[in-house]
């Protein structure tokens, strides 16, 4: 938006310094309505915003086709800014909605990219207390709006540290990073971000989906990691339709219901 802005904005300046010059060299003397360059400067802007008011008209060819010049230029220009200006105003407003505000949570919860298990996750955090009570924050590029607006979101590639910084990744307490299998090696992919956000924050406990858990990089995890495989996720997801945290966390289960440990996900 910065380059659109001062491209028109140069743009308005050649526009004024070509077409004002043209019309005062060949209409001073010959149009009465033209005495200063006072008269010129009025004739640009009336004529450049297309409200032409008539008070001054060229009387010259080469008058007129300066004013040819500044009627398209002032069209361009004109609604190019209300464009421009309309699109701040929106992202503006829409800043949190849009992932485009900086967050401000401390030991928060933050999910890296938006997939079918993190929205699962999202379905179950009110079954752990340790969980429920926290602020949440999606980081993905994968959808182009918060999909939940209730909780924080960042417009992102989680591996990107601006996006990380701006989710106030230091101060996260519980980091989810789920594998984008839109990439040939997702487990690459998505150590390389625990990688990236282990420079930035190294006390949060961090849970790490890999398709394959045993991968010799695992070795190189530090700091509390917890390696959660994929297929243990799914079956989890199938066999009680939602995942299953209990092994990490309380759960806060109905008093009238007596819950059953179940191993589910598979620590590496």
């Amino acid at each position: 938006m910065r380059k659109q802005i001062r491209f028109l904005g140069l743009l308005l300046l050649v526009s004024f310094a070509v077409t004002s010059s043209l019309f005062w060299a060949y209409e001073h003397g010959v149009n009465p309505g033209i005495t200063s360059f006072g008269d010129v400067i009025w004739w640009w802007i009336v004529s450049s915003t297309t409200v032409g008011y008539g008070d001054i008209a060229p009387h010259t060819t080469q008058g007129r086709i300066a004013a040819a010049i500044t009627f398209i230029v002032g069209i361009y220009l004109y609604t190019n800014f209300i464009t421009l200006t309309a699109n701040s105003v929106e992202q503006f407003v829409n800043k949190d909605r849009l992932g485009m505000a900086q967050i401000k949570a401390k030991n928060h919860l933050v999910i890296c990219e938006y997939t079918a298990f993190a929205d699962e996750l999202l379905q179950v955090l009110d079954r752990y207390p340790e969980l429920a009570q926290r602020e949440v924050v999606i980081i993905s590029d994968l959808v182009m709006v918060n999909p939940y607006p209730q909780y924080h979101f960042v417009r992102g590639v989680p591996i990107s540290p601006a996006a990380l910084q701006q989710a106030n990744i230091q101060e996260a307490a519980y980091i989810f990073v789920f594998a984008n299998a839109r990439f040939q090696e997702p487990d690459l992919k998505t150590l390389h971000t625990v990688s990236r956000i282990q420079k930035l924050n190294k006390h949060a406990t961090i849970f790490v989906e890999m398709h394959k858990p045993k991968s010799e990089f695992t070795e190189h995890l530090l700091g509390p990691i917890v390696v959660l495989d994929s297929k243990k996720l799914l079956e989890s997801v199938l066999r009680h339709e939602a995942l299953d945290l209990s092994a990490y966390f309380q759960r806060n289960d109905p008093p009238h219901k007596t819950s059953t440990p179940r191993k589910v996900l598979s620590e590496g």
